[in-house]
């Protein structure tokens, strides 16, 4: 009977012990916060996992039980906002998301403001209100909505600012360091005409910044996918395309109904001459399109369609299938109003050269010309479109004197 009364109370005191861990009041009292709880990160991981790979809805519900357990803290909040701009992601240029995302990301601004004045520790808000104002001025960016775009980055980086430095507090504080470091060098490199605006702002390094990026890929738990969003990115820019592949390999691993990380695995398998992979990719990517899986649309097909139009054509020299991805290609550029990039230049010129080998020199010309229409002059496509059409005309010229 001893026991038994023993168990008892063991069992309520164990209740009891829980209900104080993940009683939103009590949690303020005994811990510095959220971010760096290993109960929450449990209790979260599930639903962050589900939207990065595509499952909002299952997500949201998640999401909406952890704002329930901890109503006054705005990570909840921020993670539905989250989920709005994944929404986006695989086309920018859908509107769709765009109230939702800036609603959540307003609430977790409100929320956050609240705890930064009340709480002792500054840190944990500040790091939330950070990522609030950065996601708004990158969603107001997209938009061109540039004042609005301002005065968020203004107030993402006075938040950035105060969380700077304090990575041993917790390794989410070490993301905004590093997008900073990298983009402070990476800006004025590609866009000159903002030297002037930001010989006002503290110098970056981009080594340095990859690196900060690197570390919080490995030991963050909130910020380490979106760090690895950005590395992914990064790597490619800077031609360091064996990390590429190998991160977006990974990530396709972990999120294989991410169309993200599926398109950037089929490009850096492409660029890296891994053609069997980036065929079976791509493929994947068609399949998902034509069944209108979440987040697969044009922006996927249109690389998926270049990418297998490519290989048939220079590899398996099957020039009907060649003519069908190429023409797939076009059409999802026109789709997503993106005639004025490279994988439409390209897909245009491969339909021209392959008219060209068929004689059919008319039909080729016509590709020629619009790619040369289309295309920045300064591009490969460009060039070599001219460089055609002149080697055309000059045939043509002589078979009319053989004649």
């Amino acid at each position: 009977m001893k026991q038994f009364l023993l168990t008892v109370w063991l069992i309520v005191l164990t209740t009891l012990a829980q209900a104080q861990l993940y009683d939103p009041s009590a949690f303020d009292k005994k811990y510095d916060g959220l971010l760096k709880h290993p109960g929450v990160q449990i209790e979260s991981a599930e639903a962050i996992n589900l939207m990065y790979n595509f499952k909002f809805y299952e997500a949201d519900k998640e999401f909406r039980w952890l704002r329930l357990r901890y109503p006054k803290h705005p990570m909840p909040t921020f993670m539905m906002g989250l989920a709005e701009w994944w929404k986006i992601v695989p086309n920018t240029d859908v509107t769709d998301y765009d109230d939702k995302c800036l609603m959540y990301m307003d609430s977790t601004i409100t929320l956050a403001e609240k705890l930064y004045d009340d709480s002792d520790n500054k840190l944990e808000p500040a790091f939330f209100l950070a990522a609030a104002y950065a996601f708004k001025a990158r969603l107001y960016s997209e938009r061109k909505k540039w004042p609005k775009a301002t005065f968020a980055s203004k107030n993402a980086l006075k938040y950035f600012e105060k969380c700077k430095g304090n990575a041993d507090f917790s390794p989410e504080l070490l993301f905004g360091d590093g997008m900073y470091n990298y983009y402070a060098q990476w800006i004025p490199e590609n866009y000159p005409l903002l030297k002037p605006i930001l010989v006002f702002f503290p110098k970056g390094n981009k080594q340095s910044g990859m690196k900060q990026l690197e570390k919080t890929a490995n030991t963050a738990f909130y910020t380490r996918v979106e760090a690895r969003y950005f590395l992914v990115q990064i790597y490619s820019m800077e031609n360091q395309y064996d990390k590429a592949y190998e991160l977006a390999k990974y990530m396709n691993e972990q999120y294989p109904d991410n169309p993200f990380f599926e398109r950037y695995f089929a490009r850096s398998a492409f660029v890296q001459g891994r053609l069997p992979e980036a065929e079976r990719i791509s493929k994947s990517i068609l399949e998902k399109v034509g069944r209108t899986q979440a987040g697969y649309e044009g922006v996927s097909g249109r690389t998926a369609a270049y990418i297998l139009a490519y290989i048939n054509h220079l590899f398996y020299k099957n020039t009907p299938e060649a003519k069908k991805y190429y023409q797939q290609a076009i059409d999802f550029a026109k789709q997503t109003n993106s005639t004025n990039a490279g994988y439409y230049w390209s897909s245009v010129l491969g339909l021209a050269k392959i008219a060209t080998d068929e004689k059919n020199y008319g039909l080729a010309q016509t590709y020629l010309k619009e790619v040369m229409d289309k295309s920045d002059r300064k591009s490969s496509q460009h060039k070599e479109a001219k460089k055609l059409l002149e080697e055309q005309k000059k045939a043509r010229r002589e078979e009319r004197r053989r004649k």
